[in-house]
């Protein structure tokens, strides 16, 4: 197996003495202990919880060293195989820098309000088709996620797409500024952490954050269909971006959507990407995900990778557990259908799930069952957001409504009594009043925000019904 990192690299990279009997070197970086693989580096980053805690555990199971700080060299045995830094996050960003130095890959960035993991890994997809491509794990978007997912790319990779966050302004600028993407793609401007911005237009500035670290003679994508269009292009500009090209369904955008089908678990697209008709299928259902696929599809081309094998690859694509991804629940008069879109949610997101339940696929008896928790972060526009949820409830033809949370008691009394299921307080006291109420045929669809805990009932729903990953759509 080829090393991702030899020791030497490492500690010259991250200023770091060494200290015990090291490998020559590793195979991965880890942060987290109970994953740790044999031959990784364990990072004892001091987050949520202090790393250097679990050293033992992680050397235990197989961590060929790890990275700790010099301060904490006391904590640990004589003979631990450790390369000892001043800050190991710090460290972990130089890691990063040589990571980047290192590779003749082209880079893709993604950032937006809304479908940034989605679209990154139908970029891994898209790309993987014409050359070898490392991404981000999971959503590794801050400022701890960007540099480990950039010291984890191998340095002969093709391709490499990283995901990139935030939550308020300034905080994208220095991610950035390690990745250095060849391209960068912002998805959309929506009212997401509304509570910390107060206007769309703030959180269009700090999402632009993202064209200050656009490599020479690079290209940003921006969506032209959306209402900060102009405010973006005209800050990729301000930052020199020597190509602006946009995306979406407006006939001046640079690729367009010409037509479109969507089906309950997939969707036929015929689109003109940077004047080339393409004709394809994505493996996962709904608009928003064919609008990104245009996103992914451009940055495909302006990275130089084979368009044709990069739009065929996308009919593999598939929603992940928590987005979108859809499980068989075995319920009294046959099977029901869940689609677990519980991870995160906010306006944009929730009304495309919504959508997205409209077209899903029920039996005779079927209904169509939204059970949605509080979106969070949206400041003194929370309970209007959610009563104007109404309205793509009723478009969607969605027949009940359960709803958990305060800021969810809006949506509640704005819907009519035929679409009440059921209103609590909480998650937890929601679930049973959701799990008796299913019936052979239904089509649920559960979504709130992290802190809302709608996770939960997903995991109730599968335990009770024994459920099982939908059949995968033909052709895949």
């Amino acid at each position: 197996m080829t090393l991702l990192w030899t020791v030497s690299d490492m500690a010259a990279a991250m200023r770091a003495d060494t200290s015990g009997a090291l490998s020559d070197g590793v195979n991965g970086i880890s942060i987290d202990s109970r994953t740790v693989a044999q031959g990784d580096a364990f990072v004892a980053l001091t987050d949520a919880r202090d790393g250097h805690d679990f050293v033992a555990a992680a050397l235990k199971l197989g961590a060929s060293l790890a990275i700790v700080a010099r301060a904490k060299r006391a904590m640990f045995a004589a003979d631990a195989p450790l390369l000892l830094v001043d800050d190991v996050l710090e460290a972990l960003r130089d890691l990063a820098r040589a990571a980047r130095a290192r590779t003749s890959a082209k880079i893709i960035a993604v950032t937006g309000s809304v479908g940034k993991t989605g679209t990154k890994e139908a970029l891994r997809l898209a790309l993987s088709a014409d050359g070898e491509t490392h991404a981000s794990a999971a959503s590794y978007n801050n400022h701890w996620g960007v540099p480990l997912s950039l010291a984890r790319c191998p340095a002969n990779v093709k391709y490499a797409v990283f995901e990139i966050g935030m939550n308020h302004a300034g905080e994208i600028t220095p991610l950035v500024a390690m990745v250095r993407p060849h391209v960068a793609i912002v998805t959309t401007i929506e009212p997401v952490h509304l509570e910390y911005f107060g206007s769309l237009e703030k959180i269009a500035d700090a999402k632009a954050e993202i064209f200050t670290g656009i490599a020479p003679g690079g290209a940003a994508v921006i969506n032209r269909d959306n209402s900060q269009y102009k405010r973006l292009a005209a800050a990729a500009k301000a930052a020199g971006v020597a190509r602006i090209v946009s995306f979406g369904e407006n006939s001046k955008a640079d690729t367009r959507l010409m037509r479109h089908s969507l089906q309950s678990d997939s969707s036929c697209v015929h689109a003109s990407i940077l004047g080339e008709d393409v004709t394809y299928k994505l493996g996962a259902p709904g608009k928003h995900l064919v609008l990104n696929s245009l996103a992914v599809l451009t940055a495909a081309a302006l990275a130089g990778a084979d368009l044709a094998l990069a739009a065929l690859a996308l009919n593999q694509l598939r929603a992940p557990v928590g987005r979108g991804a859809r499980m068989t629940l075995n319920v009294s008069g046959g099977t029901a259908l869940l689609i677990d879109e519980s991870y995160n949610a906010n306006p944009a997101s929730m009304a495309a799930a919504i959508a997205l339940l409209g077209q899903a696929a029920i039996g005779p008896q079927g209904r169509r069952i939204a059970v949605l928790g509080d979106m969070l972060e949206l400041g003194d526009q929370g309970e209007a957001l959610h009563a104007a949820l109404a309205g793509p409830i009723d478009t969607a033809h969605i027949d009940l409504v359960y709803c958990s949370g305060p800021l969810m008691h809006s949506l509640w009394q704005a819907l009519p009594s035929g679409r009440r299921g059921g209103y609590a307080e909480t998650a937890a006291q929601l679930e049973p009043v959701v799990l008796a109420g299913l019936r052979g045929g239904d089509a649920v669809m559960v979504k709130g925000s992290f802190g809302s805990k709608m996770g939960p009932i997903v995991k109730a729903l599968e335990r009770l019904y024994s459920g099982r990953p939908a059949i995968e759509p033909a052709g895949a």
